[in-house]
C-alpha cells in the first residue's frame, strides 16, 4: 500500500454534489458510504492524505472518525477553517510539497502558473470535478476523476510522467 495519497471534492454530506456533478448515487447516505468505504480500501490508518478541499458539507468529525490516514486539508471554498481546526493534521491555503527528491504544489484551485511551475513543479487541484483539462504538468485529482476513490503518489507520478511540461517552463538560466 502507498503511504501519500491525494484527493478533493468529497463533498461529504452534500446532498446537490450528486445532482450538480452527476455523480451515480441515490442519496447522500450511498455516496458517503461509498467514498468512505473506497478511501478505506486503499488508505490504511498510517497513511498521509493531502486532502484538497471541499472535504463536506456539514459536519466534519463525523466524517474524519470513519476514514483512516492522517488528513492534511487544503481549504476549498466549501470548507469553513474555524470549523475544520483540530480534525486535520494540518490546515493550509496552498503548499508546496517534498516526497523524497520531489517537489509538488498543491490548491484546491487550478492556477495557470504556481510556485515553481517555471521549473516544471507539477501541481494537483480539485475545484473543477473533472471539467478541466490539465495545464502542462497539473490535473484535477479529486473523487469525480477517478472514481471517487483517492489517488496514490505511484499513481499521481504516473499521470504527471505523460503530461507535457509547463508551458512557462524556463529553458536556461537567466
Amino acid at each position: 500500500m502507498s503511504d501519500v495519497f491525494f484527493t478533493a471534492d468529497t463533498h461529504f454530506g452534500h446532498g446537490n454534489c450528486i445532482k450538480f456533478c452527476n455523480r451515480p448515487f441515490n442519496s447522500v447516505e450511498e455516496m458517503d458510504d461509498a467514498l468512505i468505504s473506497n478511501w478505506n480500501s486503499v488508505i490504511d490508518k498510517s497513511s498521509i492524505v493531502y486532502h484538497l478541499g471541499d472535504f463536506s458539507f456539514n459536519g466534519i468529525t463525523k466524517y474524519t472518525e470513519r476514514l483512516n490516514g492522517n488528513i492534511h486539508l487544503i481549504i476549498g471554498n466549501h470548507d469553513r477553517r474555524k470549523l475544520c481546526d483540530g480534525n486535520f493534521c494540518s490546515i493550509q491555503e496552498s503548499r508546496m510539497l517534498n516526497i523524497g527528491e520531489e517537489e509538488i504544489f498543491l490548491s484546491h484551485f487550478s492556477h495557470r502558473v504556481w510556485n515553481k511551475s517555471h521549473f516544471n513543479v507539477p501541481m494537483l487541484f480539485g475545484h473543477s470535478h473533472g471539467t478541466l483539462s490539465s495545464y502542462g504538468k497539473s490535473f484535477d485529482c479529486g473523487v469525480d476523476t477517478h472514481n471517487y476513490f483517492p489517488y496514490s503518489w505511484e499513481e499521481v507520478k504516473e499521470i504527471l510522467k505523460n503530461l507535457p511540461d509547463n508551458p512557462n517552463i524556463v529553458k536556461s538560466k537567466y
